[in-house]
């Protein structure tokens, strides 16, 4: 949603001795010049009390992610995400294909979070925790402003022939931004298949593992592209969040703003001259500051991803000046135009009711799932077989699916009719975390079976522990 200042109560106090367009903004995004091409955002280094909370914040995530790999509870990984071997591991607890009710469950309690999220606190997320943002802003732009210099540094080595100096900065800058993109997808790639396997990959030659050694290389070139060169671009054409955002915003949403009740006229500082406007003096430092090269002034816009570049800078030039800090602040519309505070509308208690709703459903499936999953399914392409004593015999495929950490020696028994379970080749042993196939022969006799297909039912022990227990139909003769 658009959030501006009214633009008729702005444009009765013009100001003294800026002219401005308020609406001229509405005409272009900032990423685009007047020639439809790539208009190179340059944003100044920020600094300030926000800047420093955002460091310590993207420091922490970063921790986590990198680390998250290594981390191991009973031996096993804390965070596994095998789409190869359709194998999931999240704060230790394993997750298979006969578990996705609870991970497509996980995932839309996750877009309802997000939702009310945005509802209340407004692009908080994109600001602080989002894995674009902070490389972006807290990893790629630290180096580039450590080689290259502040903003009208970066201008001028852009504008500047090709040199000795231009060339060794860019061929430095490409080349750390490569490997931090090569470390990104190995760190992607461990939490797919594992830091074991991630190591015998990375010791053994490509040709033993070329789709994976094929992935790796796409995912650091897309890595790479993404933060070398299409950049805040992710955030305005690719994520669809700041679009979804114009629904899920209101007036009581807290978002980074600017007080235009406060601010307007806008008029500058001059020496000897007494000021009779607002407060903002027009320096244009809040737009410097911004990554995404828009004006917070205009009001909340789709490419703002609330990174407090732009408080920070208002704040600073407040303090200089003598004006109290909060001109550019964390604050509602409506809080701003009329002095409300912060309430809980019908929304927010509607999402958050559905929201409590799907925890207590989530909770309630991974509290009561059970450690030992069977499939028992008659083999393909199979008849049942008659023995010279009258008996009926069917093969069967069994898998058995193992979510403990726990090993067990497999034994199953045939309890609905009379008859026998026999293993084909050796007993199954079921390992920790893992699954065992295997094939089974059941033998029944005929005068016990009621029809063509009959329910019978197999449990599954370990020792004198009942681990599971599965139906599926017997195959016989015609009655």
């Amino acid at each position: 949603m658009k959030q501006s200042a009214p633009t008729e109560k702005r444009r009765s106090r013009q100001p003294r001795d800026v002219e401005i367009d308020y609406d001229a903004f509405r005409d272009h995004i900032s990423t685009v010049n007047q020639e439809g091409k790539r208009n190179w955002i340059y944003p100044r280094k920020p600094k300030g009390r926000y800047h420093r909370r955002r460091v310590a914040v993207a420091a922490f995530l970063l921790l986590l992610l990198f680390s998250g790999p290594l981390l191991r509870w009973n031996g096993q990984p804390m965070f596994l995400f095998n789409i190869f071997e359709r194998k999931f591991i999240l704060f230790g607890f394993t997750f298979w294909p006969q578990d996705f009710y609870i991970f497509v469950l996980f995932m839309i309690t996750g877009i309802v979070f997000i939702v009310l999220f945005t509802v209340a606190f407004g692009r908080l997320w994109c600001g602080w925790a989002c894995p674009q943002t902070i490389f972006m802003e807290m990893v790629f732009r630290k180096i580039e402003y450590w080689i290259e210099g502040d903003r009208a540094q970066q201008i001028r080595l852009d504008k500047s022939p090709w040199n000795a100096t231009k060339i060794r900065k860019k061929v430095t800058k490409w080349a750390i931004f490569y490997l931090i993109s090569l470390l990104i997808a190995h760190t992607l790639m461990a939490y797919l298949v594992g830091t074991d396997e991630l190591a015998k990959m990375v010791t053994h030659p490509p040709a033993e593992n070329w789709g994976k050694f094929v992935g790796l290389m796409a995912f650091s070139g897309i890595f790479y592209f993404v933060f070398a060169w299409f950049r805040e671009q992710a955030c305005i054409v690719v994520c669809p969040y700041g679009r979804l955002q114009g629904a899920m915003l209101g007036k009581d949403s807290i978002v980074v703003i600017y007080d235009w009740v406060r601010g307007e006229p806008r008029e500058r500082v001059k020496k000897g001259v007494k000021r009779t406007g607002g407060d903002c003096i027009a320096c244009g430092l809040c737009e410097q500051v911004c990554p995404t090269g828009i004006d917070i002034k205009n009001g909340t816009q789709m490419e703002c991803v609330n990174c407090t570049a732009c408080i920070d800078a208002c704040d600073e030039v407040m303090e200089k000046v003598g004006f109290p800090k909060g001109l550019i602040r964390y604050d509602s519309y409506n809080n701003v135009a009329e002095g409300k505070g912060f309430r809980f509308t019908p929304r927010m208690v509607g999402y958050t009711t559905v929201l409590a709703v799907l925890l207590g459903l989530l909770t309630f499936f991974l509290t009561t799932r059970t450690t030992i999953d069977t499939i028992l399914l008659h083999t393909p392409g199979t008849l049942y077989q008659k023995t010279e004593q009258g008996e009926i015999v069917n093969l069967f495929n069994v898998k058995v699916i193992n979510k403990s950490l726990k090993t067990y020696p497999l034994e199953f028994k045939l309890t609905s009719h009379p008859g026998e379970v026999r293993v084909v080749g050796n007993a199954l042993t079921l390992e920790p975390q893992s699954l065992v196939k295997g094939s089974l022969f059941i033998q029944i006799p005929a005068q016990a079976l009621e029809s063509h297909k009959t329910p019978i039912k197999v449990e599954v022990w370990s020792g004198d522990q009942l681990l599971d227990e599965v139906k599926t139909n017997f195959l016989g003769p015609f009655k």
